[in-house]
């Protein structure tokens, strides 16, 4: 398996050396999966040796340890997903800011 791809989290953080199988980048080394905080993976940069592709908003969805291999896989969060998130703190903010129980 060719292992010419990369991650590049939001904080800089490069994890060089993936292969790719199917939506799963395959790592050699083991990956903390504390370095995918939902800080650190807006935006994410996938590249595979020759392009670089961006993505806005993702999050983590397992590391997986096969034999001698991690297995990491991501998933794009979705604007509406995004929308509810939000939607949901800021309710939480303004019963927390009136005093208010939900």
């Amino acid at each position: 398996m060719e292992r010419n791809h990369s991650i590049t989290l939001a904080n800089g953080t490069v994890i060089g050396n993936l292969g790719l199988n199917g939506s799963n980048y395959i790592s050699d080394t083991e990956v903390n999966p504390a370095i995918f905080s939902k800080k650190n993976c807006s935006p994410i940069v996938f590249n595979d040796g020759a392009t670089n592709e961006e993505h806005p908003h993702m999050e983590l969805v397992h590391i997986l340890k096969n034999e001698d291999e991690w297995w990491i896989a991501l998933r794009d969060i979705p604007a509406p997903e995004i929308a509810e998130q939000k939607l949901r703190a800021d309710v939480d903010y303004i019963a927390m800011m009136t005093d208010v129980d939900l």
